[in-house]
């Protein structure tokens, strides 16, 4: 039914835009035949404009043969220049006819033989003899009429493809108006039958949703047992990971043993063997301690108390100073609020930040990392509570970046962009990131690029609860190259 609603309204959609391809199409060749149209038009106005010039010419030098009257020549020097002027134009006008072209070409030849016999005339007027008069007189009304038969052969074409033109326009209208008024009823009918098969489907829907309600409760008492289940999960996950603990200390300190004591009867391959296991002994008791703090965020309930954001990072900053001096990190950290949070658990959150901005430097690249802070309503951001406050912290590096696709695959268990011999680390630390800002009522996300760095935002509310408490930000801001 759903996808019967769904090609109706498709295929009205899809008839409209055909009747608006349909009327653009027509406007399009309705337009062109006008355009042929007044093309045609403006050829025969030019055979005008060039046989009224040429008259002119005529004109002025029979006035002037016949009376010797200077005042005849006016006209005769006024149109005289026009007479190129006016070919030309027709000649570019004519361009998409082959056929008058080689009448424009003929015309030329008629016009140019007339010219030449008017100037002459007009330069041998004054010695003519009477019957020398009369016969260039004659010569010039042969050569005149030979130019009127040419010219009115050739409006005579430019008129039958006016007639032709304009036909195809009123046909091609014609036949638009009709396909965009059958289109028009067919929309109507498939809109009417999609309507149709709509209001069914709302009915059945609304047949359905009392089923539904009643699935409600037995739903709701599904999702109490399987939270339950995550619960135990949970906790599972956090003994068994507490009680790994153990046999990988022995193997960790077997393998130190044996490699401090007989490590003379070791050869290369041996060494190496051994290495490899103290190597991922340490590793997976990284793991699992990341395990234990990923499961110790929900199992731990603590309570919230203020915590000054400043000295937390300071704290970090402490710790991480000699691979921020080796590293040659420039700092920059701005004032940074008081929030209610757990401490231990911004600890982890905020540790596991500037360890990635650190860890994912790129190479011959001075690393650079600003830590910055603002307010902001949770109407900034369609995941949290319209009026409420929070903080938004920003953690910036100019690292070597992600693109944004994976943007969600970052905060997974176990997830990883990059090889385990490429960066150290176990794919754990945001999601802890995330379970932390999750347990605190906030949300975590990040802007990137390949090669252009990563943005943290941790967005974190300014209360837990009604109760006050001193939110007041550090006014003082600190900014330092190590090394």
């Amino acid at each position: 039914m759903n996808r019967r609603i769904a090609l109706g309204f498709v295929l009205a959609v899809v008839l409209i835009a055909l009747g608006f391809a349909m009327s653009f199409y027509s406007y399009d060749q309705y337009s062109r035949d006008s355009q042929r149209v007044q093309h045609t038009h403006q050829v025969i106005g030019q055979l005008d404009d060039l046989l009224s010039a040429l008259k002119d010419v005529e004109s002025g030098t029979r006035g002037y043969l016949i009376t010797g009257e200077n005042f005849f020549l006016e006209s005769y020097y006024t149109a005289l220049p026009l007479v190129p002027k006016e070919l030309t134009q027709l000649r570019q006008l004519t361009a998409d006819n082959p056929a008058q072209q080689q009448r424009v070409d003929t015309l030329a030849r008629l016009v140019e033989a007339k010219i030449k016999i008017c100037q002459r005339q007009v330069k041998e007027a004054n010695g003519l003899t009477s019957a020398t008069r009369n016969a260039y007189l004659h010569v010039g009304k042969v050569r005149m009429d030979l130019i009127r038969v040419e010219v009115a052969r050739m409006i005579d074409t430019e008129e039958g493809l006016l007639k032709q033109r304009s036909e195809q326009a009123d046909r091609s209208f014609r036949n638009a108006l009709i396909v965009i008024f059958s289109l028009s009823l067919l929309t109507f009918v498939v809109l009417a039958i999609s309507y149709r098969l709509l209001e069914n489907e709302l009915a059945r829907r609304q047949q359905t949703e009392d089923q539904l309600r009643a699935y409600e409760a037995r739903l709701k008492e599904q999702i109490r047992q399987l939270e339950a289940s995550n619960e135990e999960l949970e906790r599972f996950a956090f003994v068994a990971s507490h009680d790994l603990q153990e046999p990988l200390r022995k193997i960790q300190s077997f393998a130190n043993l044996i490699m401090g004591r007989y490590a003379n009867l070791f050869d290369g391959d041996s060494a190496m063997f051994m290495h490899k296991i103290s190597h991922s002994a340490e590793r997976m008791s990284k793991l699992i301690k990341d395990l234990l703090n990923f499961s110790r965020i929900s199992n731990h309930r603590e309570d919230f108390k203020p915590v000054r954001l400043n000295n937390i990072i300071q704290h970090i900053l402490e710790d991480q100073e000699l691979r921020i001096k080796g590293l040659n990190v420039q700092l920059e950290v701005g004032p940074l609020p008081v929030v209610q949070a757990v401490a231990s658990q911004m600890d982890h959150l905020f540790a596991n930040l500037i360890s990635n901005a650190l860890k994912f430097s790129r190479p011959d690249v001075q690393p650079k990392l600003r830590i910055h802070a603002r307010p902001i309503f949770g109407s900034d951001y369609p995941e949290l509570i319209s009026d409420r406050r929070y903080f938004e912290i920003t953690i910036e590096d100019n690292g070597i970046g992600f693109d944004v696709k994976y943007l969600d695959h970052i905060f997974k268990v176990f997830q990883r962009l990059h090889g385990k011999t490429a960066f150290e680390g176990t794919g754990i630390g945001l999601a802890i990131c995330k379970r932390v800002v999750v347990y605190h009522h906030g949300y975590i996300t990040a802007r990137s690029q390949p090669d252009q760095g990563t943005t943290f935002v941790v967005i974190l509310p300014e209360s837990q609860s009604s109760n006050d408490y001193d939110q007041s930000n550090s006014s003082k801001a600190y900014s330092y190259s190590a090394g």
